[in-house]
């Protein structure tokens, strides 16, 4: 009866035929072909483990033969099951989420773009490059090794991959390039594997397809905003537009319901209702989408009315109407407005928005998201990287479950502990007696005129300048062996650092012949040794550093010291000494000698001569005479920055020592060992359970894969033991060797002497002998294991301990019996059985797992430490006690005893507790560093918190989401937490974080956040083609802006559409209006500084290409952290300095975050990922070019600080002078700033040189700048640009922001160049990720017509002219580019004042603007004229950055921003008035101003709000000509294009563009 009244309902309600619904959709494309999901996944495999990669790809090897007879559904889930044998349940979701991210998809077309530079042979579907020689045949493999040797091995990258094989370097590179799973793929990796797995070659894989399929692929990972926008000055065009023809499938759009009707259900059950039902929906959707007003009381409560609806409902239901409110807030907001919100509700809100101000600082308003603790910043993280975080997150959370931590407060305070990671740099303590300090820089005399406090550190001075400061803030320690002939230059230097007083605190320490029957006349060492001794003794200090520096000044070029040299010198200088009494054998002067080599010897440093700054050694290239003056100039302004931070954080005050801070950092150790501070540090991995523990069963044990390998190992192990109080031990060694070796022994021996010193340290060993395991070559090892098996923890130690010295081994030798060195109180005839009947082929095992686990050859040694590998250890490399001693303090300080600690409290058997230690601490440090973990409790969540349980017994993600339901947080977090939810385990908790009061429209824009959790397949089992924004029953009356919302490093361009996107509105469409975008471009960004000066190189200029073009891209290096960024997309990138004043002046000295070694010249990076690259170049001036200036054409005219020094800085010493002289006038540049700018600034402006013809007719062109958006802007533009041409007969170039033209203006644009004859330029730039970020359309085209101008165009414009798209020019704007800026960077004609009724609307006649410009005037930024020469010059570009950054963090500061910004900075960046009669505009202007008008600008009038274009035919006469004149065009391109179908282009005309 309810079904038959309610159909009645429908009935009576619909009047009028049913109607398609409008909507919106937006998609995002790749630029290159789809991707095989086969490869994508075998990408994913192999990120995490090479080993498996190779497995799957012999899994695999012939899988494509399916495609023939399965569905694209079947042959997808066989993929997925082939996967499902080496993943488990959670990552094989995380594949399907990867692979509907299309997340591999660039890392797979960066190994076809390389392909096809190879280029592959003809008619080739797989082919093999040998050091660049190609086949497609298997059969030529063995030819092409044999000519390999003559030729370099190929470049390989980080990705590339590898086969396992015999790990040979000197064989040759075979790089395979095969399309995984075909036929060709298999025989040619047969071969190959084979080969390298018999050493013969090393053999690489790269996805190659030989047929790409010709087919898009849709993205996903972005978010599409329908901004409301604002109709207050009509500005949409009025040209029609053919409707599209597309119907968007509604399949997925009828499960909502609507005002409780769900009309998914009810079409089902009614289908003979559909066009009644159809209608009763869309007056539904109308009277629910009630776009009027609200009034100011019915908002401030908008955000807990929206908490209180969204936690009424079932919790299954919550992020789907979060989801729902946030992305449809203009047309649900109405209905929010009658939700009543209980007491208790807002409490509790309150109470816990306490509670996190307080613990979190997490303040009303804010969205945050927690995932195990991490913070994610949703401003920053996408879904790409989120992924990334879920896999690194899955890696520890398995391992933990694996290890039998199964959620619960254990895993969670384990995930939680601190771990310390590894240091960059380590140092070493210089607090040592054996240090001979030559001077002390708070102490002595000579620096008593400079300041103390630490706080001068925090004074502002001049970039560059080397602080003087009467504190020991860098310190410089020379080891040196005096008779070494680079000691003679590295103590000259000393001497000049110790003369131009740069604050540097220098010591030596000396290593010299320590043996006592040694003087100073048969040893020069010696000899200068106590020479120094007796110079200090009897003088002083700083006569014997005089007396040492004039010794060496005696030697010539490549001379060393000598006894004579020291004899004679001291005959010289001290004819009154007695030469016997200081340099004999009985010499008074000889304490302390042995410190020096005792102190170095212990230290572990490496050869010498050696140097370490602040305690941190430098490296054999650093230490170079020649280099070692840039390097210590560098540390120094270096370490400034660091030490800065230290003061305003206030770690270091006025009463720190500051040697004693120094020493007491975390990366400051006793001793020097650099396989143990590596900072690469590997582990392994302790988490699998193998099916079979058995070692003995080598056949068996060999065909385990390298974690079950571990496992065994582990579970197998027995160990000497020197456990804590509690029996349990933080600390596990294992020492791997071949123990019938000297080495093998010895290195036992020093862990097993190092154990009986630590207590909570165990011991295990592992045999890895040279050749096959038998009884002869493991005599020794059975005997250890025999006993650790049959004798008690103290009586095998030590019987150990008397086997491994070298008498033992020699008895051995000679025949002595084992039980004869058994020593007294040990279990004899149990030894003596288990010895005599242990089989070796555990033995085997164990070199089993050194081979293909540990990469060990057989013989070779190494070290474990809770699981990280220090190895492989070569014969004569020692590992001595002090190593361990070492290893243990490092094991210890990261997480080892926090580890320990926490597994006490599992009250486990102390065998297993130590054994868990071990594991977890691997698991642990092995994890990427990452932030720190926060504990997020809230002290309520009965009526604010939604809290959703995991499933049990599985893994699971600790999920804390914090979110204000009506943000721009809540519209993207709903999905992600609803995509989330479906791929992994959550156990989520989130909390309304409800703003109270609001006083406007939290939300003013539809949003749809693109996601999906797998791949979607169609009804006939087809791929769909992707992701897809979908916005339906939107309310038609407003007007609605189209913007994109892409990761960081995107580019993304509109692609295809009829439709004006910037002004849809849907009242003047019928059905659907689609958009397709597309990712033009992947951004490769990076920050470049120059190592002489630690700045940024300004107008320094980068090209990027590929190996068959090398310039592709260019772009300008930013003072603003040395920023710049190039477009690229994946594929292997060589990054270099342009040719010209770039190239002439710099050179590229290191780089990180490449492909290429960090020396190289040419900057090898491979793009393979969705996220853009970061990296970072350092620079510096060729020794030649040292006074050249790359914003200058000639060095005649310098700034300041070059006329300092102009001469070469490649003498040693230079620089030294140089620094002290930029020191010496920064300590007075207080008093004399304003001559030192004004002499900086006439120094930089002067200056000209003739010019060629080239260069006339470079400058004769006309360089017009402007941007556009919207049909209406385009139609604007093209009438502007025409005017520009009828008033001018110079050549003209226009130069367009790309970032927001339509398509058809991009289809449209040659056709006009080639018409009348002007050239163009679509130039784009990224909005910097550091720079603070606008979300209002309008304020983002603002920003960029004035913040990078700059880097925008090429250095070979000198200047621009920005023209807005609505005027029009009436005059030759050659004039305005020729006029005298007198100094001035830019030229801006100020605001009219003729109009007097317009008085009331001057906003900068008064308030903060009158006294901030005083007498001078407010400028329109209409129409500017830019000398590019002077603004890069002055850095006004950077200084704009710099004071946009700053007032930009208050939403009420800058509200027009491209004239605002120019206005506010006018003290620091001057503005050339131009005259009026440059810029007429009637809202302003009176009309007899307008006679004399060169250009008219169409200023929306605040008085009367004249729609545009009525205003242009009133104000402008010919404005109807040049329309129609441009219509007439665009309808014969139009014309043409349908019959011809070819665009013109540019090149044809011999233009060759110099695009950004």
């Amino acid at each position: 009866m309810r079904n038959i009244i309610m159909l009645s309902l429908l009935l009576i309600t619909t009047q009028h035929k049913a109607s398609a619904s409008k909507s919106v959709s937006a998609s995002l494309k790749a630029k290159w072909q789809t991707t095989p999901f086969l490869l994508e996944t075998s990408e994913f495999i192999g990120e995490d483990n090479n080993e498996k990669f190779w497995q799957f790809v012999d899994t695999v090897k012939e899988l494509t033969v399916y495609k023939q007879g399965e569905s694209v559904r079947s042959y997808y889930n066989l993929i997925i099951k082939k996967a499902n044998q080496f993943l488990t349940d959670l990552q094989v979701n995380l594949l399907k989420y990867a692979l509907s991210l299309r997340f591999y998809s660039p890392a797979v077309h960066a190994f076809q773009q390389i392909a096809s530079h190879e280029p592959p042979p003809m008619a080739c579907t797989a082919f093999v490059s040998i050091h660049s020689q190609h086949s497609c045949n298997t059969k030529d493999i063995k030819k092409l090794l044999k000519a390999a040797a003559g030729r370099p091995k190929p470049y390989l990258y980080k990705s590339d991959h590898i086969y396992p094989g015999a790990n040979k370097t000197d064989v040759p590179v075979a790089i395979l390039y095969a399309e995984i799973g075909t036929k060709k793929f298999s025989t040619f990796h047969t071969v190959l594997s084979e080969k390298a797995d018999g050493g013969a070659l090393t053999y690489v894989l790269r996805h190659f397809v030989a047929n790409p399929k010709q087919q898009m692929m849709l993205l996903s990972g972005y978010g599409v905003e329908l901004a409301i926008k604002s109709t207050e000055y009509k500005a949409v065009d009025d040209t029609q537009v053919k409707d599209s023809k597309t119907i968007i499938n509604a399949e997925d759009d009828e499960k909502d319901e609507i005002q409780g009707f769900f009309f998914g259900t009810l079409k089902n059950s009614h289908p003979d209702l559909q066009d009644q039902l159809g209608e009763l929906r869309k007056h539904l959707v109308d009277s629910t989408n009630d776009m009027a007003p609200l009034k100011v009381w019915e908002l401030q409560d908008l955000s807990f009315q929206a908490a209180a609806r969204i936690l009424s409902v079932p919790k299954f239901d919550v992020l789907k109407l979060m989801r729902d409110l946030s992305q449809n807030f203009p047309a649900k907001a109405r209905s929010l407005t009658r939700v009543a919100v209980k007491k208790e509700m807002r409490k509790e809100i309150e109470e816990n928005q306490k509670h996190l101000s307080e613990t979190i600082g997490v303040h009303p308003g804010d969205g945050e998201l927690f995932i195990n603790g991490l913070h994610i910043d949703l401003d920053i993280h996408n879904p790409f990287s989120i992924l990334e975080i879920l896999r690194g997150e899955a890696r520890v959370l398995e391992g933990l479950h694996n290890l039998g931590v199964k959620g619960g407060e254990h895993q969670s305070t384990l995930l939680k502990l601190p771990v310390n990671h590894v240091a960059d740099s380590y140092a070493l303590d210089i607090r040592h007696p054996a240090i001979m300090w030559i001077n002390d820089i708070e102490n002595d005399p000579v620096y008593s005129g400079w300041p103390a406090g630490v706080q001068e550190l925090l004074r502002t001075t001049f970039p560059g300048v080397i602080r003087q400061i009467r504190r020991n803030l860098f310190n410089l320690v020379l080891f040196l062996d005096p008779k070494e002939e680079k000691s003679v230059e590295l103590v000259k230097l000393a001497q000049l650092f110790y003369k131009h007083k740069i604050p540097l605190r220098i010591g030596y320490v000396f290593v010299v012949n320590g043996e006592d029957e040694i003087d100073g006349f048969s040893d020069a060492g010696v000899g200068f040794y106590r020479l120094l001794n007796y110079i200090t003794d009897e003088y002083d200090l700083s006569q014997a550093l005089i007396s040492m520096a004039s010794l060496y000044n005696r030697l010539d070029e490549g001379e060393t010291l000598t006894t004579d040299t020291i004899s004679a010198f001291l005959k010289s200088k001290f004819p009154k000494a007695n030469a016997e009494r200081i340099l004999g054998a009985e010499s008074e002067y000889d304490a302390k000698r042995k410190d020096g080599a005792l102190f170095y010897r212990k230290s572990g440093l490496g050869a010498l001569p050696l140097a370490l700054f602040n305690g941190v050694p430098l490296s054999s290239d650093e230490m170079e005479p020649n280099e070692l003056e840039s390097v210590i100039l560098q540390r120094i302004m270096d370490s400034t920055t660091a030490f800065q931070r230290a003061v305003f954080m206030g770690e270091l005050t006025e009463g720190t020592d500051v040697v004693d801070y120094l020493m007491e950092q975390a990366n400051v150790v006793l001793r020097m060992n650099p396989l143990i501070l590596n900072t690469d540090r590997k582990y392994l991995d302790f988490t699998a359970t193998p099916v079979v523990d058995d070692w003995d069963d080598t056949t068996m044990f060999s065909f385990l894969d390298s974690k079950d390998k571990t496992a065994v190992m582990a579970k197998r192990m027995k160990y000497f033991t020197n456990n804590d109080e509690d029996g349990m031990s933080a600390v596990t060694m294992w020492i791997v060797g071949d123990f019938e070796k000297a080495s093998g022994r010895k290195m036992l021996l020093g862990a097993l002497k190092h154990l009986i010193a630590s207590p909570g340290v165990r011991v295990g060993v592992i045999d890895n002998p040279s050749g096959r395991p038998s009884e002869d070559n493991t005599v020794l090892y059975r005997a250890i294991w025999a006993s650790l098996l049959t004798q008690k923890n103290k009586a095998a130690a030590e019987f150990v301990r008397k086997l491994l010295r070298e008498q033992s081994n020699q008895l051995l030798q000679q025949g002595t019996k084992m039980k004869d060195l058994l020593l007294q109180g040990m279990d004899t005839d149990a030894f003596e059985k288990k010895f005599n009947t242990l089989e070796v082929n555990f033995v085997r095992s164990q070199q089993l797992f050194c081979r293909d686990v540990l990469k060990l050859s057989g013989g070779q040694g190494a070290v474990i430490s809770n699981g990280r590998i220090l190895g492989p250890l070569e014969e004569q490399e020692e590992f001595t006690e002090e190593d361990f001693q070492l290893l243990e303090i490092i094991t210890r300080s990261g997480s080892a005893e926090k580890v320990k600690a926490q597994v006490k409290l599992m009250k486990m058997k102390p065998k297993h507790a130590s054994d868990l230690v071990m594991k977890v601490d691997a698991l642990l440090t092995a994890a990427p560093k990452g932030e720190v973990r926060r504990d997020v409790n809230f002290l309520q969540n009965i009526h604010s918190v939604l809290q959703l349980l995991p499933r049990e017994n599985e893994v699971f993600y600790d999920v804390v989401a914090i979110v204000d339901p009506l943000t721009r947080v809540a519209q993207k977090l709903s999905t992600l937490l609803i995509v989330l939810s479906q791929v992994v385990n959550l156990k989520l908790r989130l909390f309304m974080n409800c703003r109270a009061k609001l006083s406007e429209m939290p939300l003013k824009s539809f949003y749809s956040f693109v996601l999906e959790s797998d791949v979607t397949f169609l009804a006939n089992d087809t791929v769909s083609a992707g992701p897809v924004a979908r916005f339906i029953e939107l309310p038609e009356s407003p007007l609605l802006t189209l913007n994109m919302i892409t990761p960081e490093g995107w580019m993304v361009q509109a692609l295809r559409s009829p439709y004006d996107l910037d002004n849809i509105h849907l009242q003047e469409v019928s059905g659907a209006v689609t958009a397709e975008y597309e990712l033009e471009h992947i951004l490769l960004e990076g920050h470049c500084f120059d190592l002489s000066t630690g700045q940024p190189p300004r107008g320094l200029q980068f090209t990027l290409g590929m190996s068959r073009d090398l310039l592709m891209y260019d772009t300008i290096v930013m003072a603003n952290l040395g920023y710049f960024q190039l477009k690229a997309n994946p594929g292997a990138w060589t990054l270099r300095l342009r040719k010209g004043r770039s190239e002439d002046i710099y050179q590229i000295i290191s780089h990180d975050g490449t492909d290429s070694p960090a020396d190289a010249g040419d900057v090898s990076v491979l793009l393979n990922s969705f996220h853009s690259k970061i990296i970072k170049v350092r620079v510096q001036k060729k020794a030649d070019k040292m006074n050249e200036d790359l914003l200058s054409e000639t060095s005649e005219n310098k700034g300041l600080w070059d006329s300092i020094a102009r001469r070469s800085y490649s003498s040693p010493g230079s620089r030294l002078h140089y620094y002290a002289v930029r020191a010496s006038l920064a300590k007075n540049m207080c008093f004399c700033r304003y001559v030192v700018w004004s002499t900086f600034e006439k120094s930089i402006a002067g200056g000209g040189s003739k010019k060629n013809d080239e260069e006339k007719e470079k400058d004769n062109v006309l360089n017009i700048f402007s941007v556009a958006s919207g049909h209406l802007y385009e139609r604007f533009l093209r009438i502007m640009m025409l005017s520009v041409l009828r008033h001018t007969k110079a050549p003209v170039k226009f130069w367009f922001l790309k970032n927001y033209l339509s398509p058809s203006f991009k289809e449209t644009i040659p056709y006009m160049a080639q018409s009348y004859g002007f050239k163009y330029e679509l130039v784009q730039y990224k909005w910097p990720r550091w720079l603070h970020q606008q979300t209002e359309k309008q304020r983002i085209i603002w920003g960029y017509k004035i913040l990078f101008l700059d880097v925008l165009f090429p250095l070979a414009v000198d200047k621009i002219i920005f023209v807005d798209a609505d005027q029009i020019v009436r005059a030759d704007l050659k004039d305005l580019r020729d006029l005298d800026l007198e100094g001035a960077p830019y030229g801006y004609t100020p605001f009219c004042d003729s109009r007097k009724e317009m008085d009331g609307y001057r906003f900068w006649k008064s308030g903060y603007w009158a006294s901030h410009l005083g007498h001078r005037k407010y400028h329109i930024s209409a129409l500017y004229v830019v000398d590019l020469k002077k603004f890069r010059k002055i850095a006004a570009g950077d200084r704009l950055r710099g004071q946009y950054q700053a007032l930009s963090q208050d939403p009420n500061s800058l509200s027009n921003l491209d004239q605002d910004l120019p206005n506010n900075m006018i003290h620091q960046v001057a503005i050339k008035s131009l005259p009026q009669e440059w810029l007429w505009c009637e809202t302003w202007c009176d009309d007899a101003s307008k006679v004399s008008a060169k250009t008219i600008d169409l200023c929306n009038n605040p008085k009367t709000k004249e729609p545009k274009l009525t205003a242009a035919a009133r104000i402008v006469p010919e404005w109807l000509g040049y329309d129609n004149e441009i219509k007439h065009l665009l309808k014969t391109i139009q014309e043409d294009t349908t019959t011809k179908g070819a665009t013109p282009s540019q090149q044809s005309k011999g233009h060759k563009r110099d695009e950004l």
